[in-house]
């Protein structure tokens, strides 16, 4: 979803249908109230979500919604699927309409899918130059050694796409189990590094985006909102 931002003074005009040299003696006259306090500013930014009242009118009052889900092995991340159940279908059926999918999981991939209706937000955790760490939880055919700790380390080159992938951190936690964590999201990443050990990924899990921890009373198929706490990430 694109995030709308605009100056008070051409969001008002827009909204009452008046000339925007009219905005100025409103303000003045403490006419204009934004999130419940009185605007002066007719440079100051409103967006989407802001509840901005002109005397007792309401001209706008949308609100920012961010969600967890657990998502199951054999779910999509898409809106509509023929085939396969959505992430969007398991979400209860308040839910608001305009939510969209940050960072998608794989059909066989488990674990945290964030949802919401703020672009500037999902942009934000989604972006490559913030290099927001995402971990997995990984079970591989084959027993690890330390090799593979250096070799995240130090990142794989990808012929295809002739990239090297940033350094990503790797935990064993037990003979087939691992601990990656990543800083960026390139396509079947994890798949493709493990690869290179001939080491194929037999479950991937992830369980948290940044300081957003998947939720462990969150049982396959459940979401809740995000706390205050989570959704202000940035």
């Amino acid at each position: 979803m694109e995030s709308k931002r605009f100056r008070l003074d051409r969001f008002i005009s827009g909204k009452l249908q008046i000339p925007k040299k009219q905005i100025r003696p409103m303000l003045a006259a403490g006419r204009v109230r934004v999130d419940g306090i009185i605007a002066r500013d007719m440079d100051q930014i409103v967006d989407q979500f802001s509840h901005v009242v002109v005397d007792d009118i309401t001209l706008q009052q949308h609100s920012a919604h961010y969600i967890m889900l657990h998502k199951p092995i054999g779910v999509v991340c898409a809106t509509k699927d023929e085939q396969h159940t959505t992430v969007m279908e398991l979400l209860p059926a308040n839910s608001p309409q305009d939510l969209h999918i940050v960072g998608r999981l794989d059909l066989n991939t488990s674990g945290l899918v964030l949802l919401t209706n703020d672009g500037h937000w999902s942009r934000q955790l989604m972006s490559p130059t913030q290099k927001i760490p995402k971990q997995y939880l990984v079970t591989l055919k084959h027993p690890l050694t330390p090799a593979y700790i250096e070799a995240f380390t130090k990142g794989f080159y990808f012929e295809y796409e002739d990239i090297t992938t940033l350094p990503a951190e790797l935990q064993i936690l037990g003979p087939n189990r691992a601990l990656v964590t990543l800083y960026e999201g390139k396509y079947h990443q994890i798949k493709r590094m493990f690869g290179r050990f001939r080491n194929q990924v037999m479950a991937l899990h992830r369980i948290a985006v940044g300081n957003i921890v998947l939720d462990e009373n969150l049982q396959p198929g459940q979401s809740r909102p995000l706390t205050k706490a989570e959704q202000d990430y940035f």
